[in-house]
Formats: structure tokens, sequence, C-alpha cells
């Protein structure tokens, strides 16, 4: 059995971690607490750690290709600057319902963001896909679903992944040129009793790890839909990985402590943290948002 060296790198106690992402001109992992609405910069080589407050639910923050940062909260896409503290509206969702928050983003090889959102209440089929790009946010034209979750993008085969949360479903699709998508196909269905997929990232084979929501761990399936490796973590909420470092051969997976009673939290002291393990693998550098 190969030995990840699972080990907790930042004890926040997220309520719901989500979001990490490697900035590399940061040298840096910066990720989210999206119901404490904190976003949080880990600076794993002398292992300082920094917060701020948002104004609202936040639910990822992306670098910028003029060097400054993205986040997508409950009312649309931010500038911030983590110099001050500031938020500043740039872009929203057209009929964005009120009752909705962004949850989950990933950008492409040119630079556009492929945003998630959904029902906050976890009820109400309300949940679609967006781009932005050239400064407008467009529908990707999929289905609604309740959970967006995990868009996650294979640049060179310009591959997006999209999850149903609640489906238990990673579907998959081209994305053109012009940033439309082709026809989507079924990727993967997490069996009934493993968790729900949540967030999800490609690495540099091009192989997709899930994180499994309930699963205590996360997935890694080759291009085909064949599961070919498992990590267990300390928590059975994952959220979301993220592959880090210089060489982008750590992985950094965020967790929540949300919907676990006293006992849960008694069996897993651990949930909420950030964790990171060694994967076996390189992952892809992040496209910055081209603004």
């Amino acid at each position: 059995m190969t030995d990840h060296n699972v080990r907790t790198v930042l004890p926040v106690q997220a309520t719901l971690g989500e979001g990490p992402v490697w900035i590399g001109s940061d040298a840096a992992l910066w990720f989210v607490d999206i119901k404490q609405r904190h976003v949080h910069r880990f600076d794993p080589a002398g292992g300082a750690a920094q917060r701020w407050d948002a104004p609202d639910q936040v639910g990822w923050v992306l670098p910028a290709a003029d060097g400054g940062l993205i986040a997508g909260l409950k009312t649309g896409l931010h500038r911030f600057d983590p110099a001050d503290g500031r938020f500043t509206f740039v872009a929203q969702p057209e009929g964005h319902p009120q009752g909705n928050r962004l949850n989950d983003a990933a950008t492409d090889s040119a630079g556009r963001v492929w945003f998630g959102t959904m029902d906050d209440a976890e009820s109400e089929a309300s949940g679609r896909l967006f781009r932005f790009g050239g400064g407008a946010v467009a529908d990707s034209g999929l289905a609604p679903v309740c959970i967006t979750n995990g868009p996650a993008i294979h640049g060179p085969s310009a591959t997006l992944y999209h999850t149903d949360t609640l489906g238990k479903t990673v579907w998959r699709a081209t994305i053109r040129d012009d940033g439309t998508l082709g026809p989507e196909e079924r990727f993967v269905t997490i069996e009934d009793g493993a968790g729900y997929p949540d967030g999800s990232v490609v690495d540099a084979e091009g192989c997709v790890w899930i994180a499994l929501w309930g699963g205590w761990g996360v997935r890694r399936y080759d291009p085909a839909g064949k599961l070919i490796g498992t990590v267990t973590l300390p928590a059975s909420n994952i959220t979301k990985i993220a592959f880090g470092g210089a060489d982008l051969r750590t992985a950094y997976a965020t967790s929540a402590r949300k919907g676990l009673d006293a006992a849960a939290l008694a069996e897993q002291p651990e949930a909420g943290n950030l964790f990171a393990f060694d994967p076996g693998v390189a992952g892809l550098p992040v496209t910055p948002v081209a603004i």
C-alpha cells in the first residue's frame, strides 16, 4: 500500500473549508471557509497563515493575470485586495436567485472562469454552471441541479469536468475555442455508501481526483473513468484538493465540520482542517483569470 504521508498542516477547524488553489507567484495555498466567510492564505515554507473576513459567503479565490485576486461571493464575482481586505464587485450571473450562492470554480487555459451556483438551502434545483470571460458572465447551457460542484479542467485536452453532487455524478464536456461546450457525457457515478462527489481537480497525467463528502477521502480516476487510487483522510467531509509546492507534487485537501454532531466531531477531531498528502503525481499549474 502506498504511504501518502497524510497530515494536518493548518488546524483551522473550518465549518465549510473549500476552494484550495496554489498560487505559484505567491508560493502559497489559498482557500476559504464558506460559512465563516473567511479567506485563508497558508505559506507551507514558513508555516505562516493569514485570514481575511469576507462581506458574505465566499466560495473561492483565484489568481488574476494582473497579479490580483478574484473571489466568488454569494452576490457574484469580486476583486479582492489582500492589502486592505477590500472586495469590489465585478459581475453577477443574470437572474441569480437571491437564495443562491457561488460554490466552486476553475479556470481554463484561456483564463476564463467556470463557476457554479447552488441553492444555499440545498433543496431547489436552481444551481447552474456559468462562464466568466471578456468581462461578462454567460450561462454554460447545462441543465440546472441543486448543488453544482467541482468544475475541473484539463487544459491540454480542453476538457471540463463538472459535478452534480446530489446526483452523485461527474460529467464532462469539451470546451470549444469560443467558450461554448460540446455534448456532455457521464464520466463517473459514485456508488451508494461511498459519499458524495464534491470538488475535483485534474493532475498532469490527465487523471481526475474527486473529493468525497461523507466518504473520508479522495479518489483518483483515469481519463476513461476507471478508479485507480484512493487516499483516506482523517475527516469524513473532504471538499476539494489542489496540487501545490514548487513542483506541484504536494496535494492539499480542505474539509468541513458542517453537519457533524458532537459524537462525529469527537470521532474526527481534525475535521475542518487543511490536510496535505503525497499524491505520487504532479498537478497542473492554475491559469490566472484573464481580466
